[in-house]
Order: C-alpha cells, then sequence, then structure tokens
C-alpha cells in the first residue's frame, strides 16, 4: 500500500503490522512521533492486544521494555541520543538475558555542548552492547528493516537496534510501500518465546554468575551474534520474496562493478552519495558505494567481496573514536587484511552538519589524488577557526581536508565574522 506518510509514522505503522504486546514510550526527539503514534493507534484500537505504557524516563522504557519480553511478549521501544545513554545498564542487561526486543535509535549527536541534530555518536557508543545493529539508508529501508529485526531477534534470541538518522529520515515526508498485515503475518509468525517467566513453572533469570562460569556465557552470546550473519541474510530474502521491496541485508552495493574508489556508508548519506558518484561518472570518475547495514555482527567476509580488487576503499563516518581513528575503520581493515586495500576515514557531518555532493565528490577526488595523508581526514571544516586557536595554543595548523562551498558554512562564516 502506497502512502505519503512521514518516515516517524511509517515506523510506527510498519511496528504495528508485527502485533507486539508492549510498547514502552519516552519521548525524545527525534524519535517522539514514532512512539506518539503508536500510542494513537493503541487507543484507537488500530494496533489491539498491545500495552501502551508511558513511563517517566528512557531507563524506564527500556527496564519495561526488559519486564515486558521477559514476560512473554513481543516488546518494542525507541530512543535517541542522551535517552540511549541514559538506558546503558538495561541495554546490556536486555543483550546479557537473550531478550528479542527491538528498539528503534533515532541517530542524534551527543552533548556537551547539546545537539540535537543527526550524527552517529549515540547508536555507535553502544555498538559492544550485545545488540544487533542494523543501519538504514532510506525510510523504505527503515520500514522494512524493522519489520525484518522482530524476526531475527526471535530466531537469535538477541535484541536489535533499527538505526535511522534523526529528522533526515524521522522527519522525511515521502512515498513509502507498506506490505498487508498479510504478508506481515505470512512472514512473521505469532511470538512464541523460547525462555520466559511463567508462575505456573518458576525459573530465575538474571542471576549472580560468577568467574566460573562468566567467560563460557559471554562464549555463548558471541556466538549467537555471529550466528546472526546467516540469519540476516535468510530472513532478508524471505521478505524481499514476500513483498518485492529491496531492503535490508548485511550490505548493499551501488556502481561497484570496476570501481577505482569505493566508498563505505552508513545511514541516509548513502542517497547523497549515490547522486554524486553518477555525477563524477559523466567525468568518467568510476566511485562505487557499499552501504553497510550491519554493524554489529560485523559482515567481514561479506565486505570483503564487495570491495574485491579496488585498492582505495573510504569510509565516510558520521562519528570518530576520541584519541583513535574512526569507529568503523578498525573493522574495515581487519575484513581488508591482506588485500593490499589503502582504507582512510573521511569524517564530517557531525552534529547535523549537511553533507553535500561537493563532499561525496571531493573526498573520491582526494582518494584518487592520493591526497590522505592520515588515516582519518576531516571534510567540511572550518580550518580558519580552528588553526586561529591551534596557533594561539600549540603553535600547530591543522592541514585538513578541503571545504567545500555550502550556504551552511558559508552562514556561519558570516556570523563569525
Amino acid at each position: 500500500m502506497l502512502k505519503q506518510i512521514e518516515g516517524s509514522l511509517g515506523i510506527a505503522e510498519a511496528v504495528a503490522l508485527c502485533r507486539p504486546g508492549a510498547v514502552c514510550a519516552y519521548p525524545i526527539s527525534p524519535q517522539t512521533h514514532i512512539v506518539e503514534n503508536l500510542g494513537k493507534m493503541v487507543k484507537t484500537g488500530q494496533l489491539q492486544d498491545c500495552e501502551f505504557v508511558n513511563v517517566e524516563s528512557e531507563f524506564s522504557a527500556i527496564s519495561v521494555s526488559i519486564g515486558a519480553s521477559a514476560g512473554g511478549v513481543r516488546a518494542y521501544t525507541a530512543t535517541a541520543s542522551q535517552g540511549l545513554l541514559f538506558m546503558t545498564e538495561g541495554v546490556y542487561n536486555a543483550s546479557g538475558l537473550g531478550l528479542p526486543i527491538v528498539m528503534t535509535v533515532a541517530s542524534r549527536a551527543i552533548g556537551a555542548p547539546i545537539n540535537i541534530w543527526n550524527d552517529h555518536s549515540d547508536s555507535l557508543s553502544q555498538r559492544d552492547s550485545g545488540w544487533l545493529q542494523l543501519f538504514c539508508e532510506s525510510n523504505q529501508d527503515a520500514l522494512d528493516t524493522h519489520i525484518m529485526a522482530f524476526k531475527i531477534a526471535e530466531e537469535v534470541g538477541l535484541p536489535v537496534m533499527v538505526c535511522m538518522d534523526g529528522f533526515v529520515l524521522t522527519h522525511a515526508f515521502e512515498r513509502l510501500d507498506l506490505p498487508t498485515q498479510e504478508q506481515v503475518d505470512a512472514f512473521l509468525p505469532p511470538y512464541q518465546p523460547k525462555e520466559y517467566l511463567d508462575p505456573k513453572e518458576p525459573i530465575s533469570m538474571g542471576g549472580m554468575v560468577g568467574p566460573e562460569a562468566f567467560t563460557e556465557l559471554r562464549i555463548l552470546q558471541q556466538r549467537k551474534m555471529l550466528k546472526a550473519l546467516p540469519v540476516i541474510e535468510r530472513v532478508t530474502k524471505e521478505y524481499r520474496e514476500i513483498t518485492g521491496h529491496h531492503s535490508g541485508g548485511l550490505l548493499d552495493c551501488y556502481n561497484c562493478d570496476n570501481a577505482d574508489v569505493k566508498l563505505i556508508i552508513l545511514g541516509s548519506t548513502v542517497g547523497t552519495a549515490k547522486d554524486a558518484v553518477d555525477e563524477l561518472a559523466k567525468q568518467g570518475i568510476n566511485a562505487g558505494i557499499i552501504s553497510l547495514k550491519a554493524v554489529r555482527p560485523f559482515p567481514y567476509d561479506a565486505l570483503r567481496a564487495a570491495v574485491g580488487d579496488t585498492k582505495k576503499v573510504v569510509i565516510i563516518e558520521r562519528h570518530f573514536s576520541y584519541g583513535a581513528r574512526g569507529v568503523l575503520f578498525p573493522d574495515v581493515v581487519r575484513a581488508l587484511n591482506g588485500t593490499g586495500a589503502q582504507v582512510n576515514t573521511a569524517v564530517c557531518g557531525l552534529g547535523g552538519r549537511a553533507i553535500l555532493g561537493t563532499t561525496i565528490k571531493d573526498i573520491v577526488k582526494y582518494s584518487l589524488d592520493n591526497k590522505f595523508s592520515d588515516e582519518m581526514t576531516w571534510f567540511d571544516v572550518d580550518t580558519k577557526l580552528i588553526n586561529s586557536y591551534l596557533k594561539d595554543t600549540e603553535g600547530v595548523t591543522l592541514p585538513e581536508g578541503p571545504l567545500p562551498e555550502s550556504a551552511l558554512l558559508d552562514t556561519l562564516q558570516k556570523v563569525r565574522a
């Protein structure tokens, strides 16, 4: 069914099609519209047999989700930014207990300074929490990935974060193709919990585990995570056969045949990059895009195959690891170990700063011209502002990437002047 709707409403309708038994809600931009619309659906009866729980904090939202899932119902929640950080204790508990909760992370920068716009610092801060992390490049991709996430979580026995770019996707209105309830029911069976709390057959969950068994439990959790790789691929294939939608998967390639440089990208920047590489192709510059969908588990073999014989690889990251390099850099290097590929990271788009087509083109040309002087380079940076500070404090300058023409940056420079 085709609808011209906001991304958040599309996600709410997709979640409702999955027949959750509990939805836990606490508002934080930019995910609020998702749970707000789910609340309306419960109240009007569009979503039946579902307990919609308003809580007083994000920590309570994940706690209620854990309780609901442990109680034997399909559970969903959503959050962003500081809200995700407030949940952290519960986030680790949910994965440690093997509860198949699905949670939307409407990715947004973490303060201070406070910033409500999109980057990936919130979602990637939880990459080692034991949750599967699936990233979405469009609202259609996000809608479909949420439906697949419930099946993946329930088969693997681990929770799933579906990460979509805040505001860029959540608040964008576009045409979405929603599957029918019959299609989703054929794809996603009624929830059958594998282990849950039942007063008739009492068990204990989450008890104390000492050194004698803790390592073994972590190994089993790791095996679940690795098991998710083929499950994601199979579930994606099943969903595509039912709906005809080309969404989800471990990764997706665009214009990768015989590419001289390949860009590895998370999220909505993929759309901008596709237009940019199409324009570069007209200039005789062949660049490909690898849209990385699964960050945890990381698809090492699939990424290695997608890069192939290409010797220049650039990761475009909207987050980085302080004192180190890009967050994805170590995993990509490991995947490409022994291939001879030169891997660099381009950091841009932090705090919602626009990543323009000119940015993508500059990154491609920078790589082809061998201008990357380090493993990580900043793009779209006001180098005059940075260097004026560095000269006063350290006596050095910042030799980084180009500053393309941007209405946003021009405005900022006029304000500073």
